[in-house]
């Protein structure tokens, strides 16, 4: 196993405006992201102090936002559309992918929804899924589409008891029709976004839905792995067998929730991780020794499988974690925890070229060599950026 499909070398051949070959020129050259996307859940950063945004800017390139259909819409026709958007123009702001999550789920769901006759349910629910993929183009290029179909159908877990719309309505047409209606919906408003299938269940009923769907026609672009391991680590072996059964789709994978607990394991006779509720599950010196140690060895097991594409850490900090555990890169305090820095290390650090000074030849060409991402060349004040793909390439830059 190794890194290189991911890296690339490219001869640029630099040029003015006016077409004069720019020789023996001192340029500067900076990496700026990676093509594989190192992913983060980024529902505080935008509105986080300074010190916590730039932890996150350090190490991410990629930021899932929220956009469940019960906070967004809480009360039916009022939307936080300009709250969202507010974060999305943030992060594009400062050249962060976008990811949102997600169209469709049967969990967080607006709960006025549920009273409404099934009919009413599901245009209503096209209608949202239409809306948002309009309003966010441009913004929001990738989107969980629907989330966690395999249970679905059955899923009884609602607090309140009231029957849940999303579930009967998935129990009706089925679980490929109702990704039908997420992907097609999410097509037909024009644009092209990127659209993710996703789910925590990794095993051969997943495999069975999206066999299933492919055979339908519908169009996926992605499959989304979720990986919450709170009960410890799967092991480089498991992380590479289940990339390569779902790599047999011949669609790229997205890991697109991952975490690592930095304190006590969740007990192992926990079901559903949602049982597991504590007064307090603090993270320890024990913990982020060995939640660095895993990472590193999850993330390069990840980065080496030919097949991924994206990989997303769920959270960067302890505070305000899903199921207030202990899981975050980031103290509650805003202290960076050792799996911070041995990520970085990773991904801004042996995975990334530092900025260099390199000399054009008489015929204006620099060599460039990397990680496939996107660089910035800079001489004088003028500036360009290139995309440097996998393998070998020879490319022309105006500057």
């Amino acid at each position: 196993m190794s890194t290189d499909h991911r890296t690339g070398t490219a001869s640029l051949r630099l040029t003015s405006e006016s077409g004069e070959t720019l020789a023996h020129r001192d340029v500067r050259v900076r990496q700026v992201r990676h093509a594989l996307e190192f992913g983060c859940a980024a529902f505080e950063v935008a509105q986080a102090g300074e010190d916590y945004q730039q932890l996150w800017l350090d190490l991410f390139d990629t930021a899932t936002l929220p956009v469940y259909w019960g906070r967004y819409e809480p009360e039916r026709g009022a939307t936080r559309r300009d709250d969202l958007m507010t974060a999305a123009r943030w992060f594009a702001e400062r050249d962060v992918r976008l990811k949102g999550h997600p169209l469709v789920w049967h969990t967080v769901k607006a709960p006025w929804v549920d009273a409404l006759a099934l009919e009413e349910a599901e245009a209503l629910l096209r209608g949202r899924v239409r809306r948002e993929v309009g309003d966010f183009a441009g913004l929001i290029t990738t989107w969980d589409a629907i989330n966690e179909v395999v249970i679905m159908p059955r899923f009884t877990n609602e607090p309140d008891g009231v029957p849940n719309a999303i579930t009967r309505l998935c129990a009706q047409k089925g679980r490929v029709e109702m990704v039908r209606l997420a992907v097609e919906e999410a097509r037909s408003v024009g644009t092209t976004p990127r659209l993710v299938l996703n789910d925590f269940d990794l095993g051969p009923e997943y495999e069975q839905l999206i066999e299933e769907v492919l055979a339908a026609g519908i169009e996926i672009d992605a499959i989304g792995l979720q990986s919450h391991m709170h009960q410890g680590f799967r092991g480089e072996e498991q992380l590479w067998e289940i990339s390569d059964r779902f790599a047999r789709f011949g669609l790229p994978l997205h890991w697109t929730e991952t975490t690592l607990v930095s304190g006590d394991l969740m007990p192992a006779e926990i079901t559903d991780l949602n049982d597991h509720v504590v007064a307090s599950w603090p993270s320890t010196p024990e913990g982020e020794a060995r939640q660095a140690d895993e990472i590193v060895r999850q993330y390069t097991t990840l980065v080496e499988h030919p097949a991924v594409e994206s990989i997303t850490y769920w959270g960067m900090g302890d505070a305000g974690a899903w199921l207030n555990a202990p899981a975050g890169l980031v103290r509650a305090d805003g202290s960076a925890k050792p799996a911070y820095h041995a990520l970085r290390d990773l991904v801004r650090g042996t995975w990334w070229l530092d900025p260099t000074t390199v000399r054009t030849d008489e015929d204006g060409r620099l060599p460039l060599a990397g990680f496939a991402g996107r660089y910035e060349l800079e001489l004088d004040a003028r500036s360009a950026q290139v995309d440097l793909a996998p393998g070998d390439q020879a490319l022309d830059v105006v500057l």
